[in-house]
């Protein structure tokens, strides 16, 4: 309702219908309820004695007030003061408007004084007691107090009795809950609640009696309708049961908690003494004490050493037996084995390039270009002083020493070897560290290294670096990139050690089977060395000199027990092994060795064994590749042409074959769409010279084509086989035969230009391996021939040809 305007008057006598009406902060009265309060505000203290004079009741309303931060206003102050008030004396309650509770339609209830004190600091204490609720229907602002008319409510009811008992029980119930939760005695207070049969009695004493907040109990009060104030108290009772379960829940979590906490600390203070008890030796230093004076010792900057003091000082707080104090322990270790500033004896030592050559000529046989380029590495690396080089990538085929000359470089430039294989890496965090919160987390891979290693400047090998990957947790090639980055390194930062690294000082030098697979970001940041593989040669060299001994040493024969001839390590190379590098025929090597054991022990008496290509089987069993041989005779529609492998060069014959047809070209072999693209290009060449080779002008319409390439279960692909098909092709249709003697290579165009190819090295090596002395390659592969070693080329007669007319001149017989 709106607020009534106050009317003055002077007349400070109480009308016989009129009653003093006093407003209270945060109290509520209940009819039937007493309560006794302190008034220092003049206004009420007067009206209290103006009811006195008559029957001692008043209207009493109830304001609940928010706490509020009152600021401060210095301009209010300084006006108080220049009109000569006390600010710190509070007149307000004298001066102040109507209070907003006071209006039309305010609830309250008639309160009748039964006792009133005076105090010496002029508060007036009041004892009341509720008589009725009752509703303010007009009022008046006299000079010294309120008065107003009320209308009393005193019919309380529900007409429906079977629903005012179901109330009343609940209500009751409600009210034991709640009495049970605050762990009250409650069979005496029970008893008494359901004595109480008036619904508006049973509410006024729960509302008045039991602990509810202020804005509730007026609530409860202001709610004349019985069915809806009960409704609303079994609401307020059951919100103040899961009140006090969550207080309880959470009482008991806590104190679970300092119990434990307790519990534990009573343990380690036990633990310790019992420690100290069986200490032997009283001058033995503590682990805490340890780890300060490592600290200390340790060769690294301030920001390191601050944040090892600190982990150290929480690791003594907490203790070491937790699980926490567990993973303090080892990230303590960690920054103290790490080595921050620690360099290695060779770190300000020149590089002596004729050693490192030693060294490199010493452990590795052949790889003249390798070799060169490594040298020429390192060299530059000692003019300049910086460490900021391209970083060396070693690609090649498995088992073609790439590792091993990493380990040679370290040893020439005297720095501690450390190999990271990161095949099958996809984690960042392999890279990168765990972080630490984490229950089993510890540093990355590269900073394990640097730990292994011991100082900040090793040669740290990136072995398998092709063979990285990537999945949901994170891409480990974009890790690789701040490692490798000479702008980045510098600031290398793991997640597990949460401080800056330099990895400018080290040395890095990756490995790879395939530069395909290796990102091209980080393939940037990389100077790419091929090491193609092994002749046959090499491999016998490496075999002779390396391999025979160290697989003696290995298997513990004595090289006065067993001799391995070189027409035996021939015919291992080319009959048991088939690869670019070395690995298969150490293995092989070392499988006769084995046997070769067995026989010694097995016939003691027995003279020195001697390994021979004739008896090789007897020690390794049946050849696994028959060696490569060219044709008894030369025949019409096969050439020979050369392909390269993973596993080095090999010869690939091309067989044709012309049937009764319409016309068709098929081919067969699994051969790679490239190779079929070329197959075409080949056919439609021969084609287009038929009528120059007097072919009848119906032939390709009446005649299939079938080229075949054999070994069927090898795939086959690359255009290098262009010309030998178009020779092969065009030698079963005109009825040419072509030369056995005679192999070739390169790219056919449809104009029958012959275009340059690859992996010349390994061609030319696997046609002088099966005998063919005379090759056709490309004329602008000249360039390349010059930088094949001359034991390749010895003996071997290389045709330069630049179109097909040339290479059939020279094939056909």
């Amino acid at each position: 309702m709106a607020k009534k305007k106050a009317k003055k008057t002077n007349n400070t006598v109480i009308a016989p219908d009129e009653i003093p009406v006093i407003v209270v902060k945060n109290l509520v009265l209940f009819p039937g309820s007493s309560m006794q309060f302190d008034l220092d505000s003049k206004q009420s203290i007067r009206a209290v004695e103006a009811s006195m004079l008559s029957d001692g009741r008043f209207f009493l309303l109830s304001e609940i007030a928010e706490k509020k931060n009152k600021e401060i206003d210095f301009a209010e102050i300084i006006g108080m003061l220049a009109g000569g008030k006390d600010p710190l004396t509070n007149d307000e309650d004298d001066e102040k408007g109507i209070p907003d509770v006071l209006h039309n339609g305010s609830i309250g209830t008639i309160a009748k004084t039964t006792q009133v004190i005076r105090q010496d600091n002029g508060v007036v204490r009041v004892q009341v007691v509720g008589l009725q609720r009752a509703m303010l229907t007009d009022f008046e602002d006299y000079p010294a107090y309120f008065v107003g008319h009320v209308e009393e409510y005193n019919d309380f009811s529900i007409d429906d009795a079977i629903k005012a008992e179901a109330l009343r029980r609940l209500v009751i119930t409600a009210c034991e809950q709640l009495l049970r939760e605050y762990g009250a005695p409650g069979s005496r207070e029970f008893k008494r609640l359901r004595k109480i049969k008036n619904l508006d009695v049973l509410t006024n004493d729960i509302g008045a009696n039991l602990p509810l907040e202020e804005k509730d109990r007026l609530n409860i009060l202001q709610t004349v309708d019985l069915e809806l104030r009960c409704k609303k108290l079994i609401g307020l009772l059951s919100n103040e049961k899961s009140i006090m379960n969550a207080r309880k829940e959470i009482s008991e979590q806590i104190s679970r908690q300092v119990d434990e906490h307790q519990r534990e600390y009573i343990l380690r203070e036990q633990l310790s003494y019992i420690q100290s008890e069986l200490n032997d030796d009283p001058d033995e230093v503590s682990e805490v004490e340890q780890y300060k004076k490592a600290a200390e010792a340790l060769v690294a900057s301030d920001e390191v050493k601050a944040k090892l003091k600190k982990e150290i000082r929480h690791f003594e707080q907490n203790g070491g037996m937790s699980q926490e104090g567990a993973m303090e322990r080892a990230y303590i270790e960690t920054l103290l084995e790490l080595p921050w500033d620690k360099k290695s004896e060779g770190y300000d030592h020149v590089i002596d390039i004729k050693k490192a050559k030693q060294i490199l000529d010493r452990d590795h046989y052949g790889l003249k270009d390798v070799k060169e380029r490594v040298l020429e590495y390192l060299a530059v690396r000692t003019l300049t002083g910086k460490s900021d080089a391209a970083i060396l990538c070693l690609v090649g085929p498995p088992g073609t020493g790439k590792t091993s000359i990493a380990r040679s470089v370290a040893e020439a430039t005297e720095k501690p070897y450390v190999r990271i294989c990161l095949g099958g890496v996809r984690d960042e965090a392999e890279i990168r560290g765990h972080r630490k919160t984490y229950v089993g987390a510890m540093p990355g891979r590269i900073s394990a290294g640097l730990k292994s290693a011991g100082v900040k400047d090793p040669l740290m090998l990136l072995d398998e670096i092709d063979k990285m990957s990537q999945d949901y947790r994170g891409d480990t090639a974009s890790a690789m990139l701040e490692v490798l980055d000479s702008e980045q390194n510098k600031n290398f930062r793991d997640h597990y050690v949460e401080l800056s690294q330099d990895l400018s000082d080290v040395l890095f030098i990756a490995t790879a089977n395939d530069e395909e697979g290796i990102p091209r970001p980080l393939l940037d940041r990389m100077e790419i060395i091929d090491i193609a593989g092994y002749t046959n040669n090499e491999k016998f060299h490496i075999a002779k000199e390396h391999l025979v001994k160290k697989t003696y040493e290995k298997t513990g024969v004595k090289p006065s027990q067993l001799k391995i001839s070189d027409s035996a390590i021939e015919k291992i190379i080319e009959c048991y092994c088939r690869e670019a590098g070395v690995r298969e025929l150490e293995r092989e090597i070392s499988k006769l060795c084995r046997k070769a054991a067995v026989e010694i022990l097995e016939n003691k008496d027995s003279k020195k064994i001697t390994v021979t290509a004739k008896n090789l089987e007897k020690y390794l069993g049946k050849i696994k590749f028959p060696p490569e041989q060219m044709n008894k005779k030369n025949e019409v529609g096969i050439a020979r042409g050369l392909a390269w492998t993973s596993v080095g060069g090999t010869t690939l014959q091309v067989e044709v074959n012309i049937l009764p047809g319409k016309g068709d070209l098929s081919l067969t072999g699994q051969l790679g769409d490239v190779m079929k693209e070329s197959a075409m290009a080949a056919f439609s060449y021969v084609r287009s010279v038929a009528p120059k080779w007097n072919v009848e002008k119906e032939f390709f319409q009446n005649h299939d084509i079938h080229v075949h390439l054999p070994e069927g279960a090898v795939p086959k692909d690359g255009p290098s086989a262009g010309i030998t098909m178009a020779t092969a092709i065009l030698s079963a249709v005109t009825g040419k035969k072509v030369d056995r003697k005679l192999a070739m290579t390169g790219e056919i165009s449809l104009r029958g230009n012959v275009m340059p190819v690859g992996g010349l090295k390994e061609k030319i090596l696997a046609a002088k391996t099966i005998g063919i002395k005379t090759v056709l390659l490309p004329d602008e592969n000249r360039r390349n021939v010059e930088e094949i070693d001359a034991e390749i080329l010895d003996g071997m007669d290389l045709i330069f040809v630049k179109h097909m007319d040339e290479v059939v001149e020279r094939a056909f017989v």
